[in-house]
């Protein structure tokens, strides 16, 4: 049974000659939790990774495994004495050793009878038992990816660190392996920081995400608090595809296009926008007078939803997933209501609320 450690940045700032990759960074990893570090490329994501694996150290503040100082100006313990595992996005098998050698290859300072048992202990909680004498090149991407996990977790380390662990798999696949990758994680009780720039890869496997950008932490919550209350415009637009539609804000009531709504907070009167997500808005029962008018300039079925285009009175064509329960043709002219809990306002200055009732 693995254990998972207690991972603490303090105050951490990193750089590479005059680009300062990181700065400031402040978070805790308590023991099994699981945490992504999201952001665009080159956010300073891989950085972090770096310093908490013992890859970099730090310009200036701490990082602790188990309250013990790992990382400062003056103080570095070396990635072999850290205790924490790695799992790289090109698996790094290597493809001259066996499966269970590929697994066992962390364990040479162990009894080799009792490594092979502890490597077959990791292939059977990755559903990969029946494989331990075949090579990598036999394998699929899919099971790759489970070896490379049970070759991480196998040494029982304090901290598992996954640098875009899934992002050389289809996404069929790697919607598999990520449910598996975290089943597992939380079966040993590990603590796993993740890093990826998939929003809906890291709400799919992460306790808490934390958002970067420019190299400093933008937001930390859980998924659920990122997607639904975003710190700013470009926060929310990295979560979600919006319609955003402009509006004018006077005395806490915005104006639209699509109608008037009252705000949950105050927010400043001027120009303002608001967005709405693609499943906010669907077409209302047939032969109801409620909602706004459009017309269907484009229907795509695909199964499980609708892909609408819909073209509004004073606006562009607004995109539209709907429920397939109701498949509307192009060129039909319907009403649609808009979920105010699916909308989101920004100010001027970015401040965003969620609407709060719907006026006209």
């Amino acid at each position: 049974m693995t254990f998972g450690g207690r991972l603490v940045f303090d105050n951490v700032s990193l750089s590479y000659g005059d680009v300062q990759a990181v700065r400031n960074v402040s978070f805790e990893l308590e023991p099994g939790e699981i945490i992504c570090l999201l952001g665009p490329s080159g956010c300073g994501k891989t950085s972090l990774l770096r310093l908490a694996a013992g890859a970099e150290q730090p310009n200036a503040g701490r990082v602790l495994l188990d309250d013990k100082v790992v990382a400062d100006s003056t103080t570095f313990t070396p990635p072999e004495k850290r205790n924490v595992g790695l799992m790289f996005q090109d698996f790094a098998l290597f493809p001259h050793l066996s499966i269970l050698d590929n697994v066992t290859f962390g364990l040479q300072a162990m009894d080799r009878s009792i490594a092979l048992d502890e490597g077959r202990k990791a292939l059977a909680r990755v559903g990969l038992s029946q494989y331990e004498s075949n090579f990598p090149n036999e394998l699929s991407g899919g099971e790759q990816q489970r070896v490379a996990l049970a070759r991480t977790i196998v040494p029982r380390p304090a901290i598992v660190l996954m640098d875009e662990p899934f992002s050389g798999l289809d996404q069929r696949l790697r919607d598999n392996v990520r449910q598996e990758t975290h089943s597992l994680l939380k079966e040993t009780r590990a603590s796993a920081v993740l890093v990826t720039h998939d929003p809906v890869e890291a709400m799919g496997i992460a306790d808490r995400i934390l958002l970067m950008r420019n190299g400093e932490l933008l937001q930390v919550g859980t998924p659920e608090e990122l997607y639904r209350h975003p710190v700013d415009l470009e926060s929310a637009r990295f979560f979600c595809d919006f319609t955003e539609v402009e509006g004018t804000i006077s005395g806490n009531v915005i104006d639209t296009p699509l109608g008037t709504y009252t705000l949950e907070d105050t927010v400043p009167d001027g120009d303002a926008l608001m967005l709405i997500r693609p499943h906010a808005i669907t077409a209302a029962a047939a032969g109801s007078k409620k909602g706004l008018t459009g017309k269907v300039v484009q229907s795509r079925f695909l199964g499980e939803i609708t892909e609408l285009l819909v073209q509004f009175q004073e606006l562009d064509e607004v995109f539209i997933r709907a429920s397939t329960k109701h498949l509307p043709k192009r060129g039909e002219v319907l009403n649609f209501t808009v979920d105010d809990e699916l909308v989101l306002i920004f100010a001027s200055d970015s401040t965003h609320t969620h609407v709060k009732e719907h006026v006209s």
